[in-house]
């Protein structure tokens, strides 16, 4: 049937050219045959499982080209060579000197001529622990040196700067032996940068760096998510004997499903008959602890509500000298 109604299609056509080319026109005319159904899902499984590439290992790279440009993303005033120097590590290093042994070169060329980023690096975290440790005392003054330190470690930390690191798209430029580069790869290069813009553009503008990458982090962490504390109720009766106030006695305020599965207690705080804070808990003994967390928050000023971080405020530049001056 198809084929008749192809026919009678093709009739006024062959009437003015021959019967063989009339019909190869007719029939050219038509869509194209579409691929099967399965093909496409079949190439993006084949895609999806395919062993990750190094982005140097496709057409179109320039590294000298992507180290310029990672600059100017960044936009920071960055020396190429100290750049270049941050993204190679050592495991990249061995790795190529033990390749070119296998390849049988001889002692002066297998050794390459390239220096590592361990040195940045390090100074890299100097600088960004004592920048933090010193924005963290100017921005909260009653927080203790425990509770400093924490969030500095917690900024700092392997998984932290790995995962930022990576949006930053550092794996694609970092020189190392396995890919995808491991998290203690992307930590050390990451610092490395810190340390190549520290000797670049000195400390106010690493300073500013610094914070616009790590502080940020902070953002809907809880400071007892961060800094473990076993013994609220004792650190809050110590830091109430430090401003001459008594202690806390805790007190039921409320509570509701007393004789069920799942119980909740309010217990407040107080402090010569005024309320110092007030937790929540599925024991006594859990909301007497929320409690005195609460009443920490407080006097430490890192509220839930607390206000934004300012990042105007011009004591930053003078954070910035202090932290290199403790470098």
């Amino acid at each position: 049937m198809a084929a008749r109604l192809l026919l009678r299609a093709a009739r006024p056509l062959l009437a003015g050219a021959g019967r063989g080319s009339g019909l190869r026109t007719a029939l050219s005319t038509g869509p194209p045959p579409e691929k099967k159904r399965w093909l496409r899902a079949y190439l993006e499984l084949q895609r999806l499982q395919a062993p990750p590439q190094r982005r140097s290992e496709k057409p179109n790279w320039d590294y000298h080209a992507e180290i310029q440009a990672f600059s100017h993303r960044l936009q920071e005033n960055f020396a190429l060579d100290l750049l270049k120097t941050a993204f190679v590590n050592p495991c990249y290093i061995e790795s190529e000197e033990a390749r070119r042994r296998q390849l049988g070169l001889d002692k002066d060329a297998v050794a390459l001529q390239l220096q590592d980023n361990s040195a940045l690096a390090e100074r890299g975290l100097r600088f960004a622990r004592a920048y933090l440790a010193q924005s963290f005392e100017g921005a909260y003054p009653e927080l203790p040196a425990k509770g400093v330190e924490a969030l500095v470690q917690f900024l700092t930390s392997q998984e932290l700067v790995s995962y930022v690191a990576q949006n930053l798209s550092i794996q694609e430029l970092a020189l190392c032996r396995d890919f995808p580069a491991p998290p203690d790869v992307l930590h050390r290069t990451f610092l490395a940068v810190i340390g190549a813009l520290l000797e670049s553009s000195g400390p106010e503008r690493t300073g500013i760096f610094v914070r616009d990458f790590f502080i940020p982090q902070l953002i809907g962490k809880d400071l007892f998510e961060i800094w473990e504390v076993v013994n609220p109720m004792g650190l809050l009766i110590e830091e109430l004997t430090k401003r001459n106030i008594s202690a806390p006695e805790p007190r039921i305020t409320r509570q509701l499903g007393v004789n069920t599965v799942l119980p909740v207690y309010f217990v407040g705080l107080y402090c010569d008959k005024k309320i110092l804070a007030e937790g929540p808990g599925e024991t006594l003994l859990a909301a007497e602890e929320e409690a005195a967390r609460v009443a920490l928050r407080k006097l430490y000023g890192y509220t839930e509500n607390r206000r934004p971080w300012d990042y105007s405020k011009p004591k930053q530049g003078l954070a910035a000298e202090k932290a290199i001056s403790s470098n």
